[in-house]
């Protein structure tokens, strides 16, 4: 995990988090243009995270008045992007050192708009995440099929 620094609100967020859920968060961003915090989640904590029906979700949602999503940490970067673009399939990431990005393909074509998500706020989750645990930009998302994007296909 890359060296960051939390502001007083999102130290204020993961505390929050663990009052309420029990669950301990890594990292917690305040996504303004999206009006949402994204918390990065210890894992094996995501279930008492999210809570019985999503339970913990709502009660977060309602005592800081934005709209929370969760994202379960992983020490590997395929991982870690595989689990931020939950529940859909992705057929693996593919790095471009020299650039020092990442290009995510999925599992299917019919996926692209969810992974982009409405207004692009599931892709800009993901250029978040990722640039700021593991300092990679975000590429393309490429459904299998177009360009290089055969499965099994990762460096």
């Amino acid at each position: 995990m890359l060296d960051r620094t939390l502001g007083f609100r999102e130290r204020r967020y993961i505390e929050e988090l663990r009052i309420l859920t029990r669950s301990t968060a890594l990292d917690c961003v305040s996504d303004e243009k999206f009006d949402r915090i994204i918390y990065v989640i210890k894992p094996g904590d995501m279930g008492l995270a999210i809570g019985r029906k999503g339970e913990n979700i709502k009660k977060m949602q309602k005592v800081l008045g934005k709209k929370i999503e969760m994202v379960e940490y992983a020490e590997d970067l395929e991982t870690f992007v595989t689990n931020i673009f939950k529940p859909l399939a992705l057929a693996g990431i593919r790095k471009d050192p020299e650039k020092n990005r990442i290009d995510v393909i999925l599992a299917r074509k019919g996926d692209l708009g969810i992974a982009i998500g409405r207004g692009g706020a599931n892709v800009e989750k993901a250029r978040i995440l990722i640039r700021r645990i593991f300092g990679f930009e975000m590429g393309e998302i490429i459904p299998v099929g177009e360009g290089n994007g055969r499965p099994g296909d990762t460096a």
